[in-house]
């Protein structure tokens, strides 16, 4: 109790200055507040409604404080906004400080937290839009070309997991490079090089922040790789022209040539397929040429320049024989080098002129070529044209016939081959040169001349732009089909229209042929006791021709009534074969019925008569009334067959034709 007195004078003066204040004691406990205090917001979104709500005692105010984002916040009231579009590239985390005041007093301290949810806002972006790298020619396969860390895009946005392809914009250049993965864009050879075929090859890079290119939101970034091929040393000289090239080998050529025995040539040797020309494997590069002589030079006959290649007689060759000449070209690096064989036969020579083939020559050349440009031979173009004299002593080749164009500047001569001189050639003009062969031995001469045209030509042509493999077989299929369907309709056409001559002429082929008969058709008859002996002896002379008829078509008398014409057939006799099929054809006088062959015989008709068919098969009686010529190509084969002595039938086989008149045995 002694210590309550002291204890009162401090409650009396809180309780005033509880009083005063018109706040209860636990009301200070209570103080500010806000809620949330995390706010989670995706960024690029523009919040218009409140982030938190404020709760502030009787007396006190809140404000923002130092440490509060600046320009991110508002206090309007009670409540706290947003103020900016948040980007989380930018910042991540806006904070809000809070302080509630009493006056100027700090009462307390609240905080709120706003964080910035990531979006796929932001495309990739390389660090470069067009990257050039070379590369040699004979790089491994398998070699990295250009790191991943060179050619990585970065991206903003977080968690983006960036996709990486190749698109090739020189075509094929795709077949050669690759990336190491789909993730990592280290490039990568991936095929050999050919400096030849490809120079340089550009392709496009492509970086994607989605794995589905069709996924949205998705961007794409790209950049432009170029990959220059810088030549390697890879392929030794080549002798041409080559008879086979892929760009990586050449079967090179070899060279022929002839000489006459007993002359030295002071000219270079004409050779086939051409002088003796090589050229480094390598054409970037391009090295010089050196040539010599490596073996086969018996007596030191012959000469190479080291330079040109030219191979020319040391001295002459005193008697026929062949020399096998071993050639060597080698680049002036010495690096690498190739051999050919060159054949020279020496033969004795008669000192016979030299001579064109053709008076007349004919080749192009494109207008704007440069000097040393071969003449294309205008009947076979590309192929360039040659002019060679032909020499009776040299079947192949006279190594000692020069050549030189003996009109025109504009051109000139190389061994057979006929070159431009000049490079100023007008377009769709005709030049008209005079080519001369010499035959430096014997001094002897031989013009012709050549008509070339300086035109554009067409470029050879190739498959048709937007066919396909695929296409052209179905193209050759359906053209195939249209063709049968044409052949078939052609032979039905065929069989309907001479059908009766073919199986004419099939029976006729199959009938046995009598021996000593001229009309195949006649056969003997079994009835007749002749015919039968003459038969069956075997070594029976053939009747002799008849003579020629004096009127092949002689006028035929009035005829007489029908009913008792002179002459007229009976009813038909049976024979071999179908009865109906056979009618007598001895009568003087034409009868209209259908079917009917009338044959026509002389006042003075002997064993042997001409037997000529008047009309043709299906005419009607006027129709074989009207054609009165015995024209050959209204002749029918008929079968013949004797009855009797003087009496001849026909069997009706409307076929094929024979000749105008048949010898018939009556």
């Amino acid at each position: 109790m002694g210590a309550w007195p002291q204890l009162w004078p401090p409650l009396v003066l809180a309780l005033l200055l509880t009083a005063l204040l018109g706040q209860s004691p636990g009301a200070e406990a209570q103080g500010c507040s806000v809620n949330p205090t995390i706010v989670e917001i995706e960024e690029n979104t523009h919040r218009s409604e409140a982030l938190a709500h404020l709760v502030i005692p009787d007396g006190q105010q809140v404000v923002l404080g130092p440490s509060t984002t600046t320009g991110a916040f508002r206090i309007e009231g009670t409540e706290l906004f947003l103020n900016v579009t948040p980007d989380y590239e930018d910042t991540p985390w806006l904070f809000a400080e809070l302080q509630c005041m009493r006056g100027t007093t700090l009462v307390t301290t609240l905080n709120v937290d706003v964080v910035v949810l990531d979006l796929n806002d932001n495309a990739p972006e390389f660090p470069f839009s067009s990257l050039e790298k070379s590369v040699e020619e004979d790089t491994k396969v398998d070699t990295t070309i250009i790191p991943e860390e060179e050619l990585e895009a970065q991206d903003l946005d977080q968690n983006d997991i960036l996709f990486y392809t190749l698109r090739e914009l020189t075509q094929g250049a795709s077949s050669f490079f690759s990336l190491v993965g789909e993730n990592r864009p280290a490039l990568k050879l991936t095929r050999t090089l050919d400096y030849d075929k490809f120079s340089s090859m550009t392709l496009e890079l492509l970086a994607r922040d989605t794995w589905e290119e069709n996924e949205q939101p998705s961007h794409t970034a790209t950049a432009t790789l170029i990959l220059t091929v810088l030549p390697t040393d890879l392929r030794p000289p080549w002798f041409l022209p080559c008879s086979y090239s892929d760009g990586y080998v050449c079967i090179q050529a070899q060279y022929h040539g002839a000489v006459p025995t007993g002359h030295t040539l002071s000219e270079p040797l004409v050779l086939r397929p051409g002088p003796i020309y090589a050229k480094d494997g390598d054409t970037a590069i391009g090295q010089r040429i050196i040539y010599s002589l490596l073996s086969g030079n018996q007596d030191a006959t012959f000469t190479i320049d080291a330079a040109s290649g030219n191979l020319t007689m040391a001295k002459s060759v005193p008697h026929p024989m062949t020399f096998l000449l071993v050639v060597k070209g080698e680049q002036e690096d010495l690096a690498r080098y190739s051999v050919t064989q060159v054949t020279v036969e020496a033969r004795a020579a008669t000192g016979s002129p030299p001579y064109f083939a053709q008076t007349l020559y004919r080749g192009i050349v494109a207008p704007g070529s440069t000097a040393g440009v071969a003449v294309q031979d205008a009947t076979a173009p590309p192929e360039p044209l040659r002019l060679h004299a032909q020499d009776d002593d040299f079947p192949d080749l006279n190594s000692a016939i020069t050549y030189r164009v003996t009109n025109c500047s504009e051109f000139r001569m190389d061994g057979e081959a006929l070159l431009t001189a000049s490079s100023e050639l007008p377009q769709d003009h005709i030049f008209y040169c005079e080519v001369e062969a010499k035959n430096t031995v014997t001094e002897s001469t031989a013009t012709t001349v050549v008509e070339i045209h300086v035109l554009v030509q067409n470029p050879l042509p190739t498959e048709p732009s937007g066919y396909s493999a695929r296409d052209m077989a179905a193209l050759g299929g359906t053209l195939g089909g249209l063709l049968l369907l044409a052949l078939v309709g052609l032979v039905f056409l065929s069989l309907k229209l001479y059908g009766h001559q073919l199986k004419c002429c099939a029976r006729k082929v199959l009938e046995p042929v009598p021996r000593g008969l001229d009309n195949q058709a006649f056969q003997s008859d079994p009835y007749d006791d002749d015919n039968a002996s003459v038969s069956s002896t075997p070594n029976a002379e053939p009747a002799p021709p008849s003579p020629p008829v004096a009127d092949p078509d002689p006028a035929p008398p009035s005829p007489a009534p029908s009913d008792s014409a002179p002459g007229s057939p009976a009813a038909p006799v049976r024979t071999q074969g179908s009865p109906e099929a056979v009618r007598s054809i001895l009568t003087k006088e034409r009868r209209p019925e259908s079917g009917y062959k009338a044959v026509w015989f002389g006042e003075d008709i002997g064993a042997e008569a001409d037997v000529v068919v008047l009309n043709t098969p299906g005419m009607d009686g006027a129709d074989a009334e009207a054609d009165d010529d015995d024209d050959p190509e209204n002749t029918y084969c008929i079968n013949v067959q004797a009855r009797g002595s003087r009496e001849l039938f026909v069997r009706e086989t409307p076929a094929a034709r024979v000749r105008p008149a048949t010898t018939v045995q009556t």
